[in-house]
């Protein structure tokens, strides 16, 4: 079985030597430039186009969750992989309880006040606060995907309301299900904080806009932890001024790194990290990579598989 990998910054040689542990029959080497032997299955990132395109491949395996980089390269270049070639995303590999970490962490931030209490300890002022319930924090997830159930999954035990917007309805225990565009104004009218976990398709770019602000209650919070495309930026700072949303949290932003001159560095209602919020942990996807091939080769279910369509 032969495997190429590209990565622009992962390390290829500990890739390759505990995929070989993991798949004894397997060969891997990293992809180079003019690389055109025959290979089983391809693990990329950001991959060049003259790298997959002609292939007859098994398989392909995006080297994350996020597909959108290589659905839109592919877009561009029908050639690079035929639709009969299968592409699977990393389904969670460890990025699951990371998110948990980052949500949980974020909206017990804002439901115990912490952000208002150092902008006190900025003025040296010392003034206890009206507590919130948990009854009015109600907490939206927009996108029912595997990191969506995580996050909601993690915040059950802190006895929120808890909804979900999603293209399909779900049956998640404990959480109240929205499903498509006509059901999304109910959903936002009671998420005091709204967490996005979307996929960057066609239909979720530049979805959290003033429209959709508008329809939260008022000092609602924002986090984003899906892709910099959904938010317009210059709308959620529009509503960060006049106070519709009490503040922000960003993990992703339009342009990364995030430009010196853009005003989000120096809101002192934002807060932000640059792209951490869940990172691919290298034992874990290896596991994940090893055991689907396994299935594949055996001709068993898979799961992770990309839905080109849909985009996710």
């Amino acid at each position: 079985m032969e495997i190429i990998f590209y990565h622009p910054t992962f390390n290829a040689a500990w890739w390759g030597n505990a995929l070989e542990k993991a798949l004894p029959h397997a060969r891997v080497r990293e992809w180079k430039a003019d690389d055109n032997k025959p290979a089983d299955y391809a693990l990329v990132w950001q991959p060049p186009v003259e790298m997959l395109a002609g292939r007859r491949l098994k398989a392909v395996f995006a080297l994350g969750a996020g597909v959108d980089s290589i659905l839109s390269k592919l877009n561009a270049h029908p050639e690079m992989l035929g639709a009969s070639i299968p592409l699977f995303r990393l389904e969670d590999t460890g990025m699951g309880l990371q998110m948990q970490e980052y949500a949980v962490s974020q909206v017990l931030h804002w439901f115990r006040r912490f952000d208002d209490y150092q902008a006190l300890k900025n003025q040296a002022i010392w003034k206890p606060l009206p507590e919130y319930t948990r009854e009015e924090f109600g907490v939206g997830i927009m996108g029912a995907g595997v990191l969506g159930s995580k996050v909601a999954e993690s915040l059950q035990a802190w006895g929120f309301p808890l909804r979900c917007w999603s293209r399909s309805r779900k049956s998640w225990p404990g959480v109240e299900s929205y499903a498509g565009r006509e059901e999304l104004r109910a959903f936002l009218n009671q998420t005091r904080v709204l967490i996005n976990l979307l996929p960057n398709t066609a239909q979720t770019v530049g979805i959290i806009n003033s429209e959709l602000l508008s329809q939260l209650p008022d000092g609602a919070y924002v986090l984003n932890l899906a892709r910099g495309v959904h938010v317009q930026e210059a709308d959620l700072l529009t509503a960060l001024d006049s106070g519709k949303l009490k503040g922000a949290m960003l993990d992703v932003f339009n342009q990364e790194p995030l430009p010196q001159e853009s005003p989000l560095w120096c809101h002192p209602r934002v807060a932000m990290t640059p792209h951490i919020a869940a990172v691919t942990r290298p034992a874990e996807a290896i596991d994940y990579i090893a055991r689907t091939i396994t299935q594949l080769e055996k001709g068993e279910p898979v799961t992770g598989q990309v839905d080109r369509t849909r985009g996710y």
